[in-house]
């Protein structure tokens, strides 16, 4: 780092006279004298994801490349929030500003743990986010809809703008952690079309649907970054956009921070979507339209000379110099503001016991409990104490269904749902599920010996042979390992020692052990290899797995206590993350069924999907999933027979729905006696479920999406019309709307009071009511406003415009009220225009829609004047 310390120097006397400049003009100056000195070669490469260290001057290596959507990516065990639609399920900005505030606070840990040894070509570890996630989940059957915050613009803008102040700190000029909210624009779904698709969009649908979060998130809570999407949006790729990157972010909204490509789409424009003639002239439109940093995939597999494409762009005149620069000016600053180079005050970084730190994961299980939805209670929640519980279902002891995608590798300690409902109840009977497409739970590290007997593995390292071809399935790799050391699980730490190569070899040998007799399916991920069973070698996987790709389960029959010997092999920049997954399964479910619940006063059955299944771009085509995606909304079919055959039990039911998206779950409601969507909740699901069960927590999410009873409901999946999608356009009869969710509380709504301002400049309301808890039960409420626009082509059925999450005690009575602005009062016309437009408009507050069974109250009023407002 010593000339990391001169350039500092060197910088701080240079900007002395700069003192009274604000963050952001002093870091733009001193990322000007930093551009100002790089050769054409250095400033190419720093365009890129992995932007390789500068040691003459003193820069270190630096990946843009990393994510927090719902937890830090790090080293270690992270703390692991429920999944983004989950969060959304709490309608709860101020939790969703606590919890992005404990996620930069890892992210800054991690950052400080790797700070010394940077790596340009492994994800994770910088000073940047690219979340959240604030596109528009407007079809079911989108895998990616969990990391979204639903259907609706208004409750996203607002979450949206809590993540990116909670992430970023109070000060935008000087952020904690930059956020990059993705992926600009008009992207959900499909999985499959995604680099290629042009997506035609109407005005309306635009500005009405598509665009009002991302402006909240860079308007309002001033977010630093933005990445831009795969696909095209009305001919032009998101990313080469004059109309999205120039006209709406530059101009409109006076952006000032920088752009980054979702990974490959700046790729895509010439190979995809073949808007560009080849590699330079894409690249050129990217830049010229504003993408300051390209994400590019190949960075992870240290593919060199990715910056050439940028020099032939300026060979041929396509781009100037002046235009790079721009771009790395952008990037530095971003740099120099965070922390991350020296030129501003230092900062000072949280030490790596923050990382999943007591009060992360009492937050965690807070934001698990908020998150949840109580459906359906015919009076049978909460379960009494001394009731017996068989707790069945394909679910019932699953792990890593509670983590969603986009999670760190490890996290805190979490509990499955039959180990949550024995921290709750006496007497929990776990039915085990037959093999089903959503096995696979992470092998605990306690299920490792090293071949020396010590707990682990023992993992040994392997350098390329001199000479040798670097390309995955040409390498060839020394007989004898540099270094070997003992690991707790299957991680790879080639790194920590000096003697690595960039490229290595990894092979783990030892033993695991199964924690009963049963039969087992066993599986590994980012790895090939075998283990040894009743004396007979066991192949798991002949290659590794690739990122998303479904990993192989094979079933064998294992005894408790005994060692089974594996050998397990990669190389770096080879496949998905390294691991080993196990699910123990019944080879008679139904009968094992039979037996398990006769003794029993409740069945908790808990069904539903994982993130293996619906996710982004995989490689999954089974029935009902297609590359990531769904292809209807039922429960699996095995699922479904399985409720059957549960309910031929004449015992009460309670049906725990864990997913990223809307089921359909029809039967659930017309045959089970209670129903809770778990959504994906993050480490603390498991006790979340129980708690609320049992009564010790107070269910009161609500649904951030509407549930349907059919895909064939709504319109073709690949178009984006709104007409015909979510609350505030569908007409049709749905299981749960948005909004919906129940309590164990009981809450009264009085006569709602609206005080208008139309004084003919920017009319404004006040809208004012009280509620009362009406129970014996402490409880919270989700007191929710929506309004009923005057009729005009294209308007909304209603449209949420308020939202209140409040705790009432028992018999209390509390006053509320909401001042909505021009804006939150503004709809958009057929050709684009927001607008206060004149007419009757209605109104509702209650604790969902109207009339759907929530207690509401209605009220109405007019507006005299049309006022058009900026974009």
């Amino acid at each position: 780092m010593k000339n990391l310390s001169i350039a500092c120097l060197v910088w701080g006397v240079a900007f002395a006279g700069l003192a009274a400049a604000s963050p952001q003009a002093e870091a733009d100056a001193q990322a000007r004298q930093i551009v100002s000195k790089l050769t054409l070669d250095e400033k190419t490469e720093q365009l890129l994801n992995g932007a390789p260290a500068i040691p003459r001057l003193g820069i270190p290596a630096y990946n843009w490349w990393t994510e927090s959507l719902h937890g830090a990516f790090g080293p270690g065990a992270t703390t692991n929030f429920p999944q983004p639609v989950g969060l959304a399920a709490s309608f709860n900005d101020r939790l969703m500003h606590d919890v992005a505030a404990a996620i930069s606070t890892e992210v800054r840990a991690v950052y400080a743990l790797g700070r010394h040894k940077p790596n340009p070509n492994k994800i994770g570890g910088a000073l940047n986010t690219w979340s959240p996630n604030i596109n528009i989940f407007r079809d079911p059957r989108w895998g990616r809809g969990q990391e979204t915050y639903g259907e609706d613009p208004f409750l996203t803008a607002q979450l949206g703008k809590a993540f990116v102040h909670g992430m970023q700190g109070p000060d935008p000029t000087r952020p904690l952690v930059t956020a990059a909210p993705k992926h600009f624009a008009v992207h959900s779904g499909p999985e499959s079309t995604r680099h290629s698709v042009d997506v035609w969009v109407s005005m309306q649908d635009l500005e009405d649907t598509y665009l009002p979060a991302f402006r909240a998130a860079m308007v309002d809570a001033q977010a630093g970054s933005i990445m831009c999407a795969y696909n095209r949006v009305n001919s032009e790729p998101a990313c080469a956009s004059h109309s999205l990157l120039v006209k709406t972010l530059r101009e409109d909204w006076k952006f000032t921070g920088y752009v980054v490509s979702d990974c490959d789409a700046v790729v895509d424009i010439h190979a995809n979507h073949k808007y560009a003639p080849d590699a330079p002239a894409g690249v050129a439109l990217a830049l010229k339209a504003g993408v300051d940093s390209e994400c590019n995939g190949a960075t992870l597999s240290n593919t060199p000379g990715l910056g050439e494409r940028y020099k032939q762009a300026l060979a041929r005149g396509y781009i100037r110099e002046a235009d790079i620069d721009t771009a790395l000016v952008r990037l530095f600053s971003a740099r120099i503001r965070v922390g991350d180079l020296p030129g501003l005050a230092e900062r000072q970084f949280p030490a790596g016991n923050r990382i999943n730190a007591t009060d992360h994961r009492a937050l965690a299980l807070r934001s698990a409990i908020e998150g949840l939805v109580l459906l359906k209670n015919d009076g049978v929640l909460p379960l009494k104490a001394s009731a017996r519980i068989a707790v069945v279902g394909p679910l019932a002891d699953a792990r890593r269904v509670m983590r969603g995608n986009y999670s760190s590798g490890q996290t805190g300690p979490t509990l499955t749902v039959a180990e949550g409902l024995r921290q709750q109840f006496p007497a929990v009977t776990l039915v085990p599920f037959g093999p089903t497409i959503t096995d696979g739970d992470p092998v605990p590290a306690s299920a490792f010996v090293a071949p020396d007997g010590s707990p682990g593995l023992r993992a040994s390292y392997f350098n390329l042979q001199p000479g040798s071809p670097r390309e995955p399935g040409k390498r060839r790799f020394q007989a004898k390992a540099f270094a070997s050391h003992g690991v707790t699980q299957i991680d790879s730490r080639a790194g920590d020692f000096a003697e690595a190569g960039d490229v290595t070899r990894t092979v783990w040998t030892g033993f695991y052990v199964a924690p009963e007799t049963g039969s087992y399916r066993l599986g590994i991920a980012g790895v090939k290899g075998h283990v040894r069973v009743a004396g007979r070698d066991v192949t798991l996987a002949k290659r590794p797995t690739r990122w998303a790709e479904p990993v192989a389960l094979t079933q064998v029959d294992l005894k408790r206590g005994e060692r089974y010997a594996l050998q397990f092999e990669t190389e770096s920049g080879v496949g998905a993350p390294p691991g080993m997954i196990w699910k123990r399964v019944s080879r008679q479910p139904l009968a094992d069924l039979r037996a398990g619940v006769q003794g029993a006063d409740v069945i908790v059955a808990v069904v539903g999907l994982t993130s293996d299944l619906e996710g982004e771009e995989m490689p999954v085509k089974i029935d009902g999933f297609t590359g990531g995606d769904r292809t209807k909304i039922d429960l699996p079919a095995d699922q479904r027979a399985y409720l059957q055959e549960v309910a031929k039990s004449a015992k009460p039911v309670v049906v725990v729905n864990l997913s990223g998206s809307a089921i359909d779950l029809s039967w659930a409601h017309a045959n089970a006696a209670a129903v809770m969507q778990a959504f994906y909740p993050g480490e603390g699901g498991g006790q979340a479920i129980a708690q609320v069960l049992a009564g010790a927590a107070n269910p009161a999410g609500r649904l951030p999406v509407t549930f349907y009873k059919s895909a064939d409901d709504l319109p073709p999946f690949d178009d984006y019309r709104m007409a015909g999608r979510t609350y505030r356009f569908f007409d049709k009869p749905v299981v749960y709307p948005f909004g919906h969710g129940l309590s164990y509380s009981s809450f009264r709504y009085e006569p709602v009071k609206v005080e208008v301002n139309d004084d003919g400049k920017a009319p404004s309301l006040v809208v004012s009511t009280a509620i009362t808890n009406t129970s014996a039960r402490d409880g919270d409420e989700v007191a929710q406003l929506y309004l009923v626009p005057p009729r005009f082509e294209g308007s909304p059925r209603l449209a949420l415009r308020g939202m209140q999450r409040l705790h009432l005690k028992a018999g209390e009575r509390r006053e509320v009220s909401w001042r909505l602005e021009a804006r939150d009062l503004s709809f958009v016309d057929r050709d684009g225009v927001r607008q206060v437009m004149p007419g009757s408009y209605g109104l509702s507050v209650g604790g969902g829609q109207p009339d759907t069974g929530a207690p509401f109250e209605r009220a109405s009023f007019s507006l005299a004047q049309r006022l058009t407002l900026p974009r």
